[in-house]
């Protein structure tokens, strides 16, 4: 069983604009194979951080003396960086999203097509699991987070049922889980998908961690070096999206006297690239990515 496979390899490698002598991460190494692609464009010189809170990346780990894998959270990007003495970066790629390989295995708990137990964390190492996380939490809290990141339509009555049926017996499985569910969502809505999208995200703080990638690494970036995002769903990618364009998460980027945006990035990708049909074809998973890509510059005023 292939780990995962990387989506929009080739595009994301040339829209980083490798330099042979230069100094990459891979905040989302994986299975290794953007890694693998940008050691390839990198001469003796060059340098490649791989990051991957996951346990099970580690045994992905490349055999290449230009490779360092952190395996930590993308979030702590800068404060590792520095232990290995780096303070500027060329570029960065970042796959986000849940791994195939995560997806697969039903122990973690990510997928809704079979049954495991209701963990869903990226480092089950850490932090709570979705079972715990949802035996804690609150109806508001519960309906919050449907609304917000599973865009459940009815989020109240689904967070009432959900909470009514922990409280009779905890939900511990992902197919107790769909069972309760199953009987309250409306045709073609996807509301399997949905809530299992909303727990995943709270459980593992993941547009938290995005937004921080994102101010760390506009830090970290040498002037000319590029930021280059896979996301796969309108949370993230609106995130993504926002930050290229105005250099900042909330608000607009201060403009000059002819209207101009004083932003740190120059956008590279004026649109979203999206799968190709082939590779669709290839590996389904691919369908909802989104790349985007942009350099870093000076904010001249």
């Amino acid at each position: 069983m292939t780990y995962h496979n990387p989506v929009l390899l080739e595009k994301s490698i040339e829209l980083l604009a490798i330099k042979p002598d230069g100094i990459y991460v891979d905040a989302t190494f994986g299975g290794g194979g953007h890694s693998k692609s940008i050691l390839e464009k990198l001469n003796s010189e060059g340098r490649l951080f791989g990051f991957d809170q996951d346990p099970d990346a580690e045994k992905n780990k490349l055999d290449d003396e230009r490779f360092i894998l952190i395996p930590h959270n993308f979030e702590h990007l800068r404060r590792f960086l520095k232990l290995h003495n780096v303070k500027k970066i060329d570029g960065i790629l970042a796959d986000l999203g849940v791994s195939s390989h995560q997806f697969d295995v039903m122990d973690r708990g990510f997928s809704i097509r079979g049954d495991g137990p209701l963990d869903m964390r990226m480092n089950p190492r850490t932090g709570h699991s979705a079972a715990e996380w949802l035996s804690a939490i609150d109806e508001y809290s519960l309906t919050h987070a449907l609304a917000t990141y599973g865009e459940v339509s009815r989020p109240k009555k689904l967070a009432q049922v959900i909470l009514n049926a922990q409280e009779s017996s905890p939900i511990l499985t992902t197919r107790e889980l769909l069972n309760v569910i199953e009987p309250h969502g409306r045709r073609g809505e996807k509301v399997f998908a949905k809530v299992f999208q909303a727990i995943r995200i709270c459980v593992n703080r993941e547009l938290e961690v995005l937004e921080k990638l994102l101010e760390e690494g506009r830090e970290l970036l040498l002037t000319g070096g590029r930021f280059v995002m896979i996301s796969y769903h309108s949370l993230e990618d609106r995130r993504v999206k926002v930050y290229f364009r105005e250099g900042q998460l909330i608000g607009e980027a201060p403009r000059d006297e002819f209207g101009n945006r004083l932003t740190p990035f120059k956008l590279i990708t004026r649109k979203a690239i999206i799968p190709e049909e082939n590779e669709i074809l290839k590996n389904p998973r691919s369908r909802s990515a989104k790349l985007r890509a942009a350099e870093k510059t000076e904010i001249t005023k």
